[in-house]
């Protein structure tokens, strides 16, 4: 379920309804992340002298390049952090958009869907990009110390938020929202691995521009599986 879910979404990505979609959330992590670096370059460009001079080796005078080429390397790396809250953000609002063309491609038959008020997408949007950031900063707190299971606990902590997040987005579609917590808890397994394995695409620079739409589509896809097979059992 969980893979052929995935291998759907990845073609659902380039239809073009979903393509608008990733175009406006690529564009708008690319800014964020290019803002950053901007800012990181104006503090170091502001605060580190041209040249100095160190005692036994004379006057330096590339520090200030060094550094900012450095914190290149910095931003890709910490990208793959940032990018979490990020993507979660971008998922909240284009959800619906997404999940609306993997249903027409492959669910044509189902009833129409309330539509979540702007208040709503809002609010659960804001509610879990909180609980997200604060459990990657507490996670980055702990990695230094548990460096051979660092990697773990990325795909453990993320998987369990991403899945969570994402299912439950595209359960309150169609679903009263106890019905989609009955039927997360039910489900819980499942959509913690697929969480997980959306986490893999999170961890590589660039390709995690792609996670907001791909999750969307993914848990779509779950979501209406899950759903049969509750009927059929």
């Amino acid at each position: 379920m969980i893979v052929q879910s995935f291998l759907l979404a990845w073609a659902d990505v380039f239809r073009p309804g979903a393509l608008k979609v990733l175009g406006l959330g690529v564009a708008l992590s690319l800014g964020l992340l290019v803002a950053i670096y901007i800012g990181l370059v104006s503090l170091i460009g502001a605060f580190v002298p041209d040249t100095f001079t160190l005692p036994w080796i004379g006057e330096v005078t590339w520090i200030d390049s060094f550094l900012s080429i450095a914190s290149l390397g910095l931003m890709l790396v910490a990208s793959v952090f940032l990018m979490v809250p990020v993507a979660s953000l971008f998922t909240g609002f284009f959800l619906e958009d997404v999940a609306e063309v993997v249903e027409d491609a492959h669910y044509p038959t189902l009833p129409p869907v309330r539509k979540l008020t702007l208040a709503e997408s809002f609010g659960d949007t804001l509610r879990f990009l909180g609980v997200i950031i604060g459990a990657n900063i507490l996670a980055l707190m702990v990695y230094p110390f548990v460096i051979p299971f660092a990697p773990v606990l990325f795909f453990a902590l993320n998987g369990y938020l991403l899945g969570r997040e994402y299912f439950q987005m595209a359960a309150f579609r169609r679903m009263h929202r106890d019905e989609a917590l009955a039927l997360y808890t039910r489900n819980r397994t499942v959509i913690w691995l697929a969480g997980a394995l959306m986490a893999v695409p999170l961890s590589i620079p660039l390709l995690n521009l792609l996670v907001p739409v791909l999750g969307a589509a993914t848990f779509t896809h779950i979501f209406h599986r899950l759903t049969r097979y509750s009927a059929r059992a």
